[in-house]
């Protein structure tokens, strides 16, 4: 591996699942999805709940850019056996608020993630939070919390609310918007992650580096990353660079 980054790089973005915080993704999702339908479970049956949720996260990540992906989540999934928005709305927002931390127990800390996000503020990068934007703000900033890496004052955190794309394999939308939003040319940001979604940020002329995971699966249409091995060893390399 190189010694240290690209001197080009100006922008570190930032995969979360699997890339900054461990996560046992399966469990985490469907006891998202459980806890989140008994909130309204008094009005709505859960399977239809859960299911109504599941068809508006496909149509959001088909996501074309016209609308922000709360916007069609939320065209799709209300109004829900017969209740409205204004009905359902504060009962989810309350799961968000006092729920959502119990699936803490599925997610652990990785020891050397903080102290990268650090070293790469430390050194002047723009630093982006580029998770997958298919939960709120609250929910992507809870997980930060349980990573270690909450409060840094980061350029771009991609939410459902702010996010007119969402990562996909065969299509560059969301990086596209990214760039645009952080101003900076593809050739001068390193992206960070553990899946070919993350990977294929590549295919703009955006640097890589592969953060290997439970989740990590590439196959041969998968662009071979720049960079690969631990955050610690980006770490590394961000300190040796000038």
């Amino acid at each position: 591996m190189k010694d240290s980054l690209d001197e080009n790089i100006k922008a570190i973005l930032f995969d979360l699942d699997g890339t900054l915080l461990e996560i046992k993704l399966d469990k985490f999702i469907s006891q998202y999805l459980n806890l989140l339908a008994q909130r309204v479970a008094h009005l709505v049956p859960p399977k239809k709940f859960i299911s109504k949720i599941l068809k508006a996260l496909k149509v959001v990540e088909k996501n074309n850019g016209e609308r922000s992906n709360e916007e069609l989540y939320e065209s799709v999934f209300f109004p829900l056996e017969g209740h409205s928005q204004e009905e359902l709305q504060p009962l989810i927002t309350k799961f968000y608020e006092d729920g959502f931390s119990r699936l803490r127990q599925y997610a652990h800390r990785k020891p050397d993630a903080r102290k990268v996000v650090q070293t790469a503020f430390n050194k002047g990068y723009d630093v982006i939070i580029a998770t997958t934007p298919l939960l709120p703000a609250t929910a992507i900033r809870q997980r930060l919390e349980w990573a270690g890496v909450a409060n840094f004052p980061y350029h771009l955190i991609t939410t459902l609310e702010n996010s007119y794309a969402t990562k996909s394999v065969s299509n560059l939308l969301y990086y596209e918007q990214i760039l645009d939003r952080i101003d900076h040319p593809p050739e001068s940001c390193l992206m960070v992650g553990d899946e070919a979604k993350d990977l294929i940020s590549a295919r703009l002329g955006i640097h890589t580096f592969l953060i290997n995971s439970p989740y990590t699966k590439l196959d041969i249409n998968t662009p071979k990353p720049n960079y690969r091995g631990t955050l610690d060893d980006l770490n590394n390399l961000i300190l040796n660079t000038v």
